[in-house]
């Protein structure tokens, strides 16, 4: 069952939210799951030890654009929020000293050329 917090969120905050959805999964750990346009999973976040005031903080800082009430409008720019870049799936990692740059690489393999 869900701790009161989360359950306050899931019942009185989410219908608030623009593409936030609740799917109940019985027996699962309440988690946020953060997916692509083409829904594709992103991230979890696990909600069991966060209050409300947390997870309503989370979720506006991840982009979800919260409404007045749940049948008000959305504004043309939010109709697609939180659509943004993750930052950490879209930087590479920087390269080490150790590794090599393609070229580097390349002269390598074929040293037999």
């Amino acid at each position: 069952s869900l701790c009161p917090q989360v359950k306050a969120f899931v019942t009185q905050d989410i219908p608030l939210y623009h593409n936030l959805e609740m799917k109940h999964l019985p027996g699962a750990d309440p988690e946020l799951v953060l997916l692509s346009h083409r829904y594709e999973e992103l991230e979890r976040i696990p909600l069991s030890d966060m209050t409300r005031d947390e997870i309503n903080q989370l979720v506006q800082e991840l982009g979800f654009y919260r409404k007045e009430t749940p049948d008000a409008s959305v504004p043309e720019e939010f109709q697609f929020a939180p659509a943004r870049p993750v930052p950490t799936l879209l930087n590479p990692p920087a390269p080490t000293a150790d590794s090599k740059t393609p070229s580097e690489h390349d002269e390598e393999e074929h040293l037999d050329l």
